[in-house]
């Protein structure tokens, strides 16, 4: 059953007020903070890559505060251990029984601060949760909420006392992207602000409503010929001379329950070419393992993704049914 319009108009000016009340704490952002409620609204998690002081943490708590949910925040440092993550069983003595002490994973956003700073063998903690939205910890298996966001927060790899992500925990992420610096207009108006008293910004959603909006999403109409578009896209990128690992089938999947909240995020009943095209490259950038000469010679994920779609033709249908 196709999403109604007056559903999808509902949706866009719910979807609107979560974007005004994050963008009063990241100024002139606007397209970055749509593409990160659009991910939560689509069941992702979000990676934040840039350098230190551009904003990644602070955007990350103001969905967190615009979500009138539960919300936690985990500092990644190199002696950050697995169980400080999921959560560990203890031994009570005077019941005489174990118990489970939940780590702070168990909210609906987490805040997963300077995840690369962390060893391989803590981030694989968060393969599991990602993925399913469970966590196992001595053989019991515990759902950590509905709905539930990872906002993670990188800096680049070139920096020092960083990690690289493994794939299989990149490939969990629905999208990957970066805030940059701002405008100088927006510097200003930070600048300006920095004398007025710092509040917590309000909660404008439940995180019901937020379920609500992700069964509504699911509603949008997808012609066949966009699931034909995207599937030539992702072939595309498991072709090209410069890949060794393409994009993945969970990639697919993660493109395709984007662009359907994207659509309806923009007051439309049925997703377009230009959906995809908007949103390939922030899904499908990180999920590609270039060719070490292809990386030697300064070739970018961005760059691939961006050359597949001007040489992957689009259909001429703007897909409506």
């Amino acid at each position: 059953m196709t999403i109604a319009p007056e559903q999808a108009a509902w949706f866009t000016d719910t979807f609107s007020l979560l974007a005004d009340n994050v963008e009063q704490a990241i100024l002139g952002k606007r397209h970055v903070v749509e593409l990160v409620l659009a991910t939560a609204i689509s069941e992702g998690h979000v990676l934040l890559e840039d350098f230190p002081g551009t904003g990644k943490t602070a955007l990350a708590r103001a969905i967190g505060q615009t979500i009138t949910g539960t919300n936690s925040r985990i500092q990644f440092t190199p002696d950050l251990l697995p169980g400080d993550i999921t959560g560990i069983t203890v031994y009570d003595q005077k019941k005489g029984e174990f118990e489970f002490h939940a780590g702070p994973i168990f909210a609906n956003i987490v805040l997963a601060d300077e995840i690369n700073r962390a060893s391989p063998k803590t981030q694989s903690a968060l393969l599991e949760v990602m993925e399913e939205g469970n966590v196992t910890v001595d053989g019991v298996t515990r759902a950590v909420g509905d709905p539930f966001l990872v906002l993670a927060t990188q800096n680049p790899i070139e920096q020092g006392g960083t990690y690289r992500l493994p794939e299989a925990q990149l490939d969990r992420f629905m999208i990957k992207t970066s805030i940059g610096y701002p405008d100088e207009a927006a510097t200003l108006r930070i600048l300006q602000g920095v004398s007025q008293p710092k509040g917590e910004l309000t909660g404008i959603v439940s995180p019901d409503t937020l379920v609500t909006m992700t069964d509504m999403s699911r509603s949008v109409y997808v012609n066949p010929l966009i699931s034909d578009y995207i599937m030539r896209i992702v072939d595309a990128t498991r072709r090209a001379t410069e890949v060794r690992l393409g994009v993945s089938v969970r990639g697919a999947i993660s493109l395709s329950k984007l662009v359907m909240t994207w659509a309806a995020a923009h007051g439309r009943t049925f997703v377009t070419p230009d959906d995809v095209r908007d949103l390939a490259i922030p899904a499908f950038s990180h999920r590609l393992v270039l060719e070490p000469e292809a990386e030697f010679d300064g070739v970018t994920a961005a760059a691939v993704i961006g050359q597949i779609l001007l040489d992957v033709t689009p259909p001429r249908e703007n897909g409506a049914a």
